[in-house]
């Protein structure tokens, strides 16, 4: 799986991921009857991830090998629904392995 190969490319990747996330929760609470099951998760997802940007910033984030929180969130749900994910599992790759050299 691809990883970052820098805290500084991990940041861009996870602010990626959240204003991807954000534009997602807009889409559906605009268009609920087609996309309004994606407001099940979003909230919570964009929350997890914002706390993941912030730790990173501020240099309190600890890398280690198992899953972060949102990856539950992130593997109950389809391309479909979750058309970034795969942004997400980099995320997450980097947050067990490291970076990539």
């Amino acid at each position: 799986m691809k990883q970052a190969r820098s805290m500084q490319e991990l940041i861009e990747i996870v602010e990626q991921a959240l204003f991807d996330i954000e534009e997602l929760r807009m889409s559906a609470e605009y268009d609920y009857e087609d996309m309004g099951g994606a407001l099940a998760f979003a909230g919570q997802l964009e929350e997890q991830v914002k706390t993941l940007l912030a730790e990173l910033k501020a240099g309190d984030h600890e890398f280690k090998d198992e899953d972060l929180s949102f990856m539950a969130v992130v593997n109950a749900q389809s391309d479909l629904n979750l058309p970034f994910k795969h942004l997400l599992r980099v995320i997450n790759a980097s947050h067990r392995n490291g970076f990539d050299a």
